[in-house]
């Protein structure tokens, strides 16, 4: 049992006034947007591959270096849009920040409702597995799951889902269920998801699951399901670090996803691309000109 609270209570290892600290340095880091330092100094326009940018299909994207918080490139960034599945990054947020990793948590009628996911009626998890099921596989129930187990019932849960979002800055987001599916009233934009894929990125354990490609989530009952992330880019782009997919009609394709190369981070959302194909191709083309932008920046 001891073992067990230490697990649950200690994530952030130091005293109160160094996390307090560190609190305030992560929620300035996100907070500090550049849209105009980088212009000074060169023209992102004559950089090769800018030109491939006006034929993608995705409807907004913002792509900013995650070091200086300059925004390298941008379409409708501020553009209220349906984000999917990126509504799960802040679910997964809050179960890391609030509840206990090495709980059990179980399918019941109340959470199986999508019914489209692996998660099955009846199935129970530890916690921390059941999120990465939740982040890897996109599994809508385990989502479900999680915001009751989290909140207490779903509708406490995205009471602290917003709450979240106004303490981040995210002005233009409402978060109106944990997974994303359909809903009017679940919605954000480009450069209010890029805040939160940085705050939820510079936290360890986070990044560890986003930029997990292959897991064996076992069971409670002794039964084993091996998946692999829905982010193709983990596979095929040199330096990708995460983070998530998204995918409604409504939404269209979705991708949040942060590169690291030379030192240089870059952190990608993109939404409502055409295909499921190209949310990643795009995503590809945009982040290969972030990089030769901050490399001709930094000369």
């Amino acid at each position: 049992m001891l073992f067990s609270l230490l697990v649950c209570c200690t994530r952030g290892g130091g005293t109160d006034g160094q996390e307090a600290d560190w609190e305030e340095l992560r929620l300035a880091r996100i907070s500090h947007v550049d849209s105009v330092t980088i212009r000074a100094v060169l023209d992102p326009d004559t950089i090769a591959g800018a030109e491939a940018l006006a034929d993608l299909t995705a409807e907004a994207w913002t792509l900013i270096d995650d070091a200086t918080g300059c925004i390298i490139s941008q379409k409708n960034g501020h553009r209220r849009m349906f984000m999917a599945s990126l509504t799960k990054m802040m679910t997964c947020l809050l179960a890391l920040e609030n509840g206990c990793l090495t709980d059990t948590v179980h399918i019941t009628d109340d959470v199986f409702i999508n019914r489209d996911s692996r998660v099955r009626l009846g199935d129970g998890y530890v916690m921390s597995d059941l999120i990465y099921e939740m982040m890897l596989q996109s599994d809508n129930d385990a989502a479900y799951a999680l915001a009751k187990h989290v909140g207490g019932d779903t509708l406490s849960f995205y009471s602290l889902m917003n709450d979240k979002a106004a303490y981040l800055g995210m002005n233009d987001t409402h978060f109106a269920n944990p997974n994303g599916m359909p809903n009017d009233s679940n919605y954000s934009t480009a450069r209010d998801l890029v805040r939160l894929t940085r705050y939820c990125l510079s936290d360890s354990t986070y990044a560890a699951i986003v930029g997990t490609a292959e897991r064996d989530i076992p069971l409670i009952d002794g039964r084993h399901m091996p998946i692999h992330n829905t982010n193709q880019l983990l596979d095929t782009y040199d330096g990708c670090i995460g983070v998530k997919t998204g995918f409604t009609r409504q939404a269209g394709y979705c991708l949040a996803s942060a590169a690291t190369r030379n030192g240089t981070t870059l952190v990608l959302v993109l939404l409502n691309s055409r295909s499921m194909k190209s949310r990643f191709t795009e995503s590809a083309v945009i982040l290969d000109y972030g990089f030769r932008v901050m490399a001709d920046f930094g000369k």
